[in-house]
């Protein structure tokens, strides 16, 4: 990891730079996937599996025989543990329904709002180095809970042309009514088109890597709706001379080895706790199976010492991180006032690995800063706000000259007409 010493703040957009390409870079292959599916469907489908995937399959639908084989497969300790952090995550997420709002703004006029599930969403699962069956839960679980009628999958296939059983099993656990082995962008543009095959959604959730994540930014001007811009994974920990530097180190290695195009970044009141957690990540890099990995995302990411916590919790807030990891004796400082960050986990034994499992809070979060203006997904990512009003005759007269003289001001007398005609029936 670089050291950077008391960075000026003039420098902090160029330091906190992430190791991703733009936009602009990718659009271009993503465009030309996007236009071949939705003109050829299953058969574009089939291509680009063979070409990214290696693989060529009979048909991208799992089978009910595949999801059962699936699950006699999977260990009974590995289903326990599934079981239980499906539980915590049910439970989190069922604590944040919201009732109806139900208000009388004026004598005669009632309005309201009520949630409403949105009817078919689409979950993409990254695979790759990491299947990550935990995803699933984050997304399938919340779509159960919310009422959505259909919840399609997409992840991409392995060698051997399979899902991981693990994906399938979670799949099966959290009610996903269809199961497709595609990937990359090729899979976000069956979601936003449909296929032969594949329904078309109304709203895409998942991360990925950077193909993906601009894929899905791209598959707005189709008309559909996504959870965020969620690419590769991303943590800051604030620490001082308070901190237990290999805990740290082990949080940082757990996010590095994600994939190469990660970053973690460590923010410190202490020289010397930089160069105790400098020392811990290359001891406990060595021992890791995804050394490789992990080593390239180091070598994108930076230990940064300030010299207290109000400068460091300026620089966070510019930065936006996915995770924010707190170990600081002055915790209550920056609980109270991060403003930017995807989730936060606060003291020495909250590991960022427990979100991403098992506490029951969400994995799916902002990344690459848009934690400035994006929530993680939640109960209401898979549901829509609708509002109600019923106005009677009371209610028309009580607010029918304020909107006829609104309306006439505007400039719309259609506006106005279509209150004028009622209150001349009522007077």
């Amino acid at each position: 990891m670089q050291i950077i010493n008391n960075p000026d703040k003039a420098t902090w957009t160029t330091i906190l730079k992430r190791p991703t390409q733009t936009v602009g870079d990718i659009e271009g292959i993503v465009s030309e996937v996007f236009n071949d599916v939705q003109n050829n469907g299953d058969k574009a489908i089939k291509t680009y599996t063979e070409k990214f995937d290696k693989v060529a399959l009979e048909t991208n639908l799992v089978s009910a025989n595949e999801i059962e084989e699936a699950v006699k497969s999977i260990p009974e300790a590995l289903k326990t543990a599934i079981a239980n952090a499906k539980s915590n995550i049910e439970a989190f997420h069922s604590a944040q329904k919201t009732q109806k709002v139900q208000l009388e703004t004026t004598n005669g006029v009632q309005c309201w709002q009520e949630k409403r599930a949105i009817e078919s969403v689409g979950l993409y699962i990254p695979g790759g180095t990491a299947p990550l069956f935990s995803t699933v839960l984050m997304l399938a679980a919340p779509a159960q809970i919310a009422g959505c009628n259909e919840i399609v999958l997409c992840s991409p296939p392995n060698k051997q042309g399979k899902l991981a059983p693990e994906i399938l099993y979670a799949a099966k656990l959290c009610g996903v009514t269809k199961i497709f082995k595609v990937g990359g962008i090729q899979a976000i543009a069956a979601l936003t088109f449909g296929t032969e095959t594949i329904p078309q959604v109304y709203k895409i959730f998942g991360p990925g890597n950077q193909f993906v994540t601009v894929a899905k930014q791209l598959a707005t001007k189709y008309g559909v709706a996504i959870d965020m811009p969620a690419g590769p994974s991303e943590l800051l920990v604030v620490a001082d001379d308070s901190a237990n530097a290999s805990y740290i180190a082990s949080d940082l290695l757990s996010q590095a080895e994600h994939g190469v195009d990660s970053q973690v970044i460590l923010v410190a009141t202490s020289k010397e706790l930089i160069a105790k957690v400098s020392e811990e990540v290359e001891g406990q890099l060595q021992v890791l199976p995804r050394k490789g990995i992990a080593e390239k995302a180091i070598a994108n990411s930076k230990s940064i010492y300030v010299e207290n916590d109000e400068v460091a919790l300026d620089l966070i807030n510019q930065y936006g991180p996915e995770h924010f990891i707190i170990c600081s004796k002055n915790e209550d400082f920056y609980v109270d006032n991060i403003r930017n960050a995807g989730s936060v986990f606060i003291g020495d034994y909250t590991p960022e690995s427990a979100g991403d499992y098992a506490s029951g809070t969400n994995h799916t979060l902002p990344t690459n800063g848009f934690s400035k203006a994006y929530s993680g997904v939640n109960l209401d990512s898979f549901m829509k706000s609708m509002t109600f009003q019923k106005i009677s005759k009371a209610g028309i007269l009580n607010i029918g000259e304020t909107i006829e003289l609104m309306a006439e001001a505007e400039g719309l007398q259609a506006h106005k007409n279509a209150v004028s005609i009622r209150l001349k029936d009522l007077k």
